[in-house]
């Protein structure tokens, strides 16, 4: 597991964790079932606090992306498949209206973001 931690972005450090490993899940780089580092490696790892790590932990708990069982730690949880598309059609789709965001402030007219988002796709 990769996960880095930047002071030039303006997201606390638990949140860049949670959307590294949420990344990291949708992306298949951390497999169902997989075991995750222990919240105090994990915090001795990243050099940061415990209660950080922690607070990562539970938000990715919350939103169905891990499961934690005492004593024995914290496991990649077991994904529904169609909860899986949907979840990962809707991080393309968050950066594509960022994308089309800035598309349309920089006065980039829709025929052309096709045309590169195919010759990028084909790629």
């Amino acid at each position: 597991m990769n996960i880095i931690i930047s002071n030039a972005v303006d997201q606390p450090i638990y949140v860049q964790i949670k959307n590294q490993m949420k990344e990291q899940i949708l992306h298949g780089q951390l497999q169902e079932k997989e075991s995750l580092p222990s919240i105090r490696k994990l915090a001795k790892d990243l050099q940061v606090s415990v209660i950080t790590t922690k607070k990562a932990y539970e938000e990715l708990e919350k939103e169905g992306f891990i499961e934690t069982f005492p004593g024995k730690g914290s496991f990649v949880a077991s994904q529904n498949s169609e909860l899986l598309r949907e979840k990962q059609l809707k991080l393309i789709e968050d950066q594509m209206a960022k994308m089309l965001e800035d598309s349309k402030a920089f006065n980039i007219p829709l025929d052309e973001l096709i045309e590169m988002m195919t010759l990028l796709y084909e790629e």
